[in-house]
């Protein structure tokens, strides 16, 4: 039996919101009152149902054994022009990060909403309006109208959600290679750790501060070769990774001291599965580290690895997440590569805006 709290990345949805209330046919009818004429009142509208991102979740396990989610009906109208209640509002609180899909449109369609700020809201099912009663229809020519408008229905949508976290860095590497350890080491989260492959079954989140700054980092499960084509733990966890903003790197030196690995060749495998998931991934800022160093006797061999990296262009950082050595070194790097990044979204959001305004002006 699963554990109900797993991490759940992946959810179907059907949302109806509530019907619109009838209006009513009704006459004002009282003594002394000669002519009274009608006051049958409208119809309370339907409730809405809300998709709301909230940062305290990050995990789509709520909607697990929730697989309908249906808002109340408007109230019917009352006697002396009373409008019907209206059906209350169902939010659905989603992890930021969340992606909605309509599931009756094919693969490949643009979501219907990105739900990447906290707060932020979309309409996943507007509800129906209220119908006019009887009042509504009183002319100088119609004076006792005898109907109304029933309300409007409710809509009813198929939803498919997926989350990609959004954090500002992404440790990835082989499986062990000792990413939940430097997560431990540098924030407060406490993923699993083990002396053994695919301990980490599910991304684990981090708030990192240094300086009085804070940023996201997240533990992405180990990739292996073949990982864009679902091997390992496939391209599910593969989808994480596009959210971060930098990607840290980690190479087991363990590994290559216990069992002969050649980390030139594991970064490279790594880095072709990225690009065979998503080409631009090879783009994003990178900070590739040397993890487990504190096992190196012969620092000569470090050296030897650390020049074969060069060769390559790549300036590795050396780090033990057990033991702590260089891990603030690496953070102070973390954020400064964030600050970059950063500065050129904004540049490129600015040159966006610039370009959309030159369009409009001609």
């Amino acid at each position: 039996m699963k554990n109900p709290h797993s991490f759940i990345d992946e959810a179907r949805v059907s949302v109806t919101s509530g019907n619109g209330g009838d209006g009513i046919v009704a006459f004002r009818r009282e003594k002394f009152v000669a002519r009274g004429g009608p006051n049958g009142g409208d119809g309370g509208r339907g409730g809405d149902v809300v998709l709301l991102a909230d940062r305290n979740l990050n995990t789509l396990s709520e909607l697990r054994y929730r697989k309908e989610i249906r808002a109340p009906d408007g109230k019917r109208g009352g006697t002396q022009g009373k409008t019907g209640a209206a059906g209350e509002r169902v939010e659905v609180r989603l992890p930021i990060g969340s992606l909605v899909h309509d599931a009756a449109l094919p693969d490949g369609t643009p979501a219907l909403v990105d739900l990447t700020r906290e707060g932020q809201r979309f309409v996943a099912a507007r509800g129906g309006k209220g119908g006019l009663g009887n009042a509504r229809f009183k002319t100088s020519t119609r004076q006792a109208p005898d109907f109304a408008l029933p309300g409007k229905p409710g809509e009813t949508r198929e939803l498919r959600l997926s989350l990609k976290l959004l954090a500002d860095v992404g440790l990835i590497g082989f499986p062990n290679a000792g990413k939940s350890t430097l997560l431990r080491r540098i924030s407060a989260a406490k993923p699993k750790v083990a002396s053994y492959p695919f301990t980490t079954i599910t991304p684990s989140l981090g708030v990192v501060e240094h300086e009085h700054r804070r940023f996201v980092v997240a533990d992405i499960p180990g990739l292996i070769e073949g990982a864009s084509s679902g091997a390992g733990l496939g391209h599910r966890f593969l989808r994480h990774v596009e959210r971060a903003r930098v990607l840290v790197h980690l190479l087991d030196v363990g590994a290559m001291l216990l069992e002969g690995r050649d980390l030139l060749v594991d970064y490279a495998a790594i880095r072709a599965e990225l690009e065979r998931y998503r080409p631009e991934l090879l783009s994003r800022r990178e900070i590739v580290v040397l993890n487990k160093v504190d096992l190196v006797g012969d620092r000569e061999q470090l050296r030897s690895l650390l020049a074969g990296l060069h060769e390559r262009g790549i300036a590795a950082k050396c780090i033990s997440g057990a033991t702590g050595e260089g891990s603030a070194a690496l953070v102070r790097c973390m954020l400064d590569a964030v600050d970059s990044a950063v500065e050129e979204e904004r540049a490129s959001e600015a040159a966006e805006n610039d370009e959309r305004s030159r369009q409009a002006e001609s």
